[in-house]
Order: C-alpha cells, then structure tokens, then sequence
C-alpha cells in the first residue's frame, strides 16, 4: 500500500484483540472512562441521559469504543459512539467485539482523521484519540482538524507517547531500520526478534523494563519497534502541541504523577520547587520520575472550571476501579496508601478518617451523607472535622485518578 502506516495496521491489527474475550472481560482504562470525562471535562454535572455524540479518533481494534459503548449501555443511556479509523482490518476485529456485545450504539466509519471534514459526521460532545497523534505526519494539523468537529462545551481525552518513558526504543527502531527497512513486514518481524533477543545487558531497550509490548504479540512487537511513523512527546511538547491547535489543557492524569513532590522529600529542593507554574512542575516531575512511557490530557478549548469541585455536602464521591471497602480493611492494619506507579513504588500517609470515609463511599452517597452516617458512630465529628479529614483522603485518592467527584441530576457545564 502507499500509505506504510495503513498497510501495517491492516496486516496486523492493534491492538491485539481476540473478540471473544469479550465474554468475560471489558478493557478498561484512561481516558474516556464516563465518570473520568464527566468529573474532567463537565465539572461532574453531566447528564449523560441526554444525547451524547462520542467519537473515537483512530479506533484501532476497538479498545475505547467498546469501552464507552458499553458505558453508555450499562447505564441506558442516550449516546451514540464513533469509532473512525483507516484500517479496515482493525475495524472488522472492532466490529466483532462489538457485535460480541450485542452493542447497538456504536456507528463504524473508515477512514482518515485529517478527512473529517469530509466526512460529514458533525459535531461531538467527547473525543477520544488515543495512540494516533504521535504516528500521524502532522500531528498539529490533526488536533485541529479534531478540535473543529468538537461542540459546545465539548473535550478531548488524548494520549501520545512520553519520550523518557520510551529511553531507549528509538535507536533501536533506527537499527532496525538499517537491517531491514527494505524487508516485507513479516520479514522485518522475525529479523527484529532475532536482534531484540540477541541485545546485550547494557543495552537502552533491554535494559528499559516499560519496554515490554513487543513480548505479548506480533502486532504489539510491529507497533513499539517497527511502526513507519512514531515520535514520543516530553510535557513541554505535548503542551506546545495542544497550544499549537488552540486548545487548552484541563488535567494530566493522574495528576499526582506531573506534581514533584510526589518525588522529592528535601524541605530545601522542594522550596525550590514552589517557585515553579504548573506547566514547569510537570516537566520536572516528567523527568525525575522518568517512567513515563505515555501522557494522558483532557483538553479543551477553555480549561477553566472544567474539573469537578468538592462544592460542599451534596458533592457525591466515586470511586474509580477501586473497591472501598477492601481499600478500608487495608487501612485499618497500615494507615499508610500504597500504590506503584509503572514500576516506581510510592506511600502515602493517610488521616485518622480514610478507613472510615472510604467504606462510605458508593458513588451514591453525598458527603452529607457520608458525614452523617459516621458521626452515629461518633456524634463529636463536626462537618469541619470531616470536610477537612475527607479533603486529605480526596489530595491523595483524586492525584492518583482514583477518586472522582459528580453531582446526580446536574447539567451539562458549558464553561
């Protein structure tokens, strides 16, 4: 084929799904999980039972369309799901998952981003496009073209490559090039495993433990090492990219991750650090973590009063993939939270209350309520007392995108 990013999605599609898993697992993940776009892009007041358009940007095997397909199902609500991408390899495998499903809310279109316009699909309430950005020629004209068909008080969830993350692919990729470039693909798969396999222990890629896709399949070894056209992005670049098409960004996600105090402990580095804006803070943060093989951004045409607030006692708060009462009974034992971060182990010490606040939470119960079904356990909790241990709880839950907050019944937030 003459486009080689479209003839290598059509002879292996990516990412590598099998339709029949669909049975018994739903992908999941960042961006375009509903309650994450609502507490994001819609300050938690969306009303997702009125009409909402989402389009998939470059939908691939279908990982975020059927996501948000069966989102939208679940909760019988009013959407109509997208999913647009050039291969068609990767659409029929998409299809079959969704049809798996018995999904019926879900529009397949072939085709190119830059031919939206074209296209006549209209305009949208959300946009995912995630993994397409960083392999189109020009990744700026693409956000534009993205940003044009968005609505009214619509967002974008995007994710492109992180270039610390990836320390090491690229050299590789350059090699591999020079050995086999001229190769048919499927050649140039089983001379790449030859060198990968082959690569010494001082070795960038090998030694690069976030570099680890090519083990699970073909598709995924064609993608990380092999891809026609692949660059990866540092925060400041990715800001300039967003910049570049008019647009702003509203969060990084998780946010702790961009913020260096989740890195540094010295009381005299991190008065440094307080002199930094929040675009300076992610960049060090980028590069003192320096495992992050990707970024995910909600952006928008205006990010401010995008993201949901803890707007006093009817704020409801939801947990997102994480069971609270199992996260409670592990408190109890060490008040200590500990999560890891592709590979970085972190801790965070928590208040006297997290236990007790998270076993509350069911993404139906207000803080009001929440407030008074602990203070029958213990009539001297004030609602200051409260707000404020619940405040500590939301900084550490809400950094780690695992704490969300809506508000049942609002409406849609047209900042």
């Amino acid at each position: 084929m003459d486009d080689p990013v479209r003839g290598q999605y059509e002879a292996y599609p990516y990412p590598n799904r099998d339709p029949r898993d669909e049975a018994r697992r739903l992908v999941t993940g960042s961006p375009s999980n509903l309650p994450e776009i609502n507490h994001y892009l819609f300050t938690g007041r969306r009303d997702f039972a009125q009409p909402f358009r989402a389009l998939v940007a470059g939908g691939g095997t279908g990982d975020a369309t059927v996501m948000l397909a069966q989102q939208l199902a679940d909760r019988g609500d009013a959407g109509e799901v997208i999913h647009l991408d050039l291969s068609a390899a990767s659409r029929a495998i998409a299809e079959a998952r969704v049809e798996a499903r018995g999904l019926t809310n879900v529009r397949f279109v072939t085709g190119q981003i830059e031919a939206l316009p074209e296209l006549g699909l209209g305009t949208f309430d959300y946009i995912d496009c995630c993994g397409v950005l960083h392999h189109l020629e020009d990744p700026v004209s693409g956000l534009r073209t993205l940003a044009a068909v968005l609505g009214d008080g619509g967002g974008i969830g995007l994710m492109v490559y992180g270039a610390h993350g990836r320390t090491g692919l690229y050299p590789l990729q350059d090699v591999l090039r020079r050995l086999a470039g001229e190769l048919p693909l499927e050649q140039q798969v089983g001379l790449a495993r030859r060198v990968i396999e082959g690569l010494p222990p001082t070795n960038w890629f090998r030694r690069n433990p976030l570099l680890t896709d090519h083990k699970r399949s073909e598709a995924e070894l064609v993608d990380l090492c092999l891809h026609a056209h692949d660059r990866a992005y540092t925060v400041p670049q990715l800001l300039d990219l967003i910049a570049e098409a008019e647009l702003q960004p509203v969060s990084l996600i998780e946010p702790l991750r961009y913020r260096p105090e989740a890195y540094v402990r010295d009381g005299q580095v991190l008065k440094r650090l307080a002199g930094c804006d929040a675009a300076e803070s992610a960049a060090i943060a980028e590069i003192l973590a320096g495992n992050m093989h990707k970024h995910v951004a909600y952006v928008a045409r205006t990010a401010e009063g995008r993201i949901a607030q803890v707007e006093g006692p009817d704020a409801v708060p939801l947990l997102r993939d994480v069971d609270g009462g199992k996260l409670a009974a592990i408190l109890r034992k060490d008040p200590t939270l500990k999560a890891e971060l592709d590979g970085l182990p972190m801790a965070f010490p928590m208040p006297r209350l997290a236990a007790a606040i998270l076993a509350q939470i069911d993404g139906a119960r207000s803080l009001a309520e929440i407030h008074e079904a602990l203070q029958q356990l213990d009539s001297a909790l004030t609602w200051e007392i409260f707000e404020t241990q619940f405040d500590q709880v939301y900084a550490v839950m809400n950094g780690l995108n695992r704490l969300l907050i809506h508000y049942p019944g609002g409406t849609r937030a047209s900042p």
